[in-house]
């Protein structure tokens, strides 16, 4: 008898603004959908800015301004014959509800759905949000008030009081996001021997900084990065790492 497929719920998560949460949201789902064959959901719960969701928007109208892309675009849905991704926009505390209620309507059950919640924890249904989690990934950048928040933020929700809701097999793992080559790799050693004696968990690949997480399609005419409708290019993703991120990403969640 043939296994059912369980839908993955992870969250990019991190309490600190700037980091990467969305970008990485976005990254990750269009490199599996567009490019790796899984199916994905992106539930845009970051409100009232809804990040995820006005990338979209300017990526269509970008992309109906560009040539280029519009060639792009139309050799990916030919090739792989699939939709852009569903990001529905909804508060914390209707997060689950509703991306149940939207995978009931789809014809395929997504592999993922990830969840880009608000970076302030107190705000109304982030904590049991983030408590029913399969997974939560948490970017972590090489600035003393971002290292110490993230680990105490991490530290206290793992030890929260159980609750009905939560998932029981929850794990939250951090990562070195907008890595500079040139800083001194005793900073990230000393930073990983703390985070080892916290019991907290790491993943080895880390991705590096680069000036293209901070572009769109529309800021220049013949590439392709941080967008809802098209993958990253390959030697993009090389540069900054994030191809042997998602590999090892891909792992983590047994996909």
């Amino acid at each position: 008898m043939e296994k059912k497929k369980r839908t993955l719920k992870i969250s990019i998560y991190t309490q600190k603004g700037g980091v990467g949460k969305s970008t990485i949201t976005t990254l990750l789902a269009s490199v599996l959908h567009y490019r790796l064959g899984y199916n994905v959901i992106v539930m845009d719960c970051d409100f009232p800015q809804y990040s995820v969701s006005n990338m979209r928007e300017r990526d269509k109208t970008a992309l109906m301004k560009s040539e280029y892309h519009k060639k792009v675009a139309m050799k990916q849905f030919q090739s792989i014959n699939k939709k852009a991704y569903p990001i529905i926009k909804c508060k914390a505390e209707t997060a689950l509800e509703t991306a149940m209620e939207n995978i009931s309507l789809l014809s395929v059950e997504p592999d993922i759905i990830f969840f880009d919640l608000p970076g302030t924890a107190n705000t109304k249904g982030v904590l049991s949000a983030l408590k029913s989690m399969d997974y939560i990934f948490s970017p972590v950048t090489a600035d003393r008030l971002v290292v110490e928040s993230t680990l105490s933020f991490s530290k206290a929700f793992l030890q929260l009081p159980h609750s009905v809701e939560e998932n029981e097999a929850l794990a939250l793992w951090l990562f070195w996001n907008q890595v500079d080559g040139r800083e001194k790799t005793g900073l990230y050693n000393s930073y990983q021997e703390v985070i080892r004696d916290l019991n907290l968990l790491i993943m080895q690949t880390s991705i590096r900084d680069s000036k293209r997480f901070r572009k769109e399609t529309d800021d220049t005419l013949y590439y392709i990065f941080r967008s809802t409708l098209l993958p990253a290019e390959i030697q993009l993703l090389k540069a900054t790492q994030l191809d042997l991120f998602i590999a090892e990403f891909l792992r983590i969640v047994h996909l």
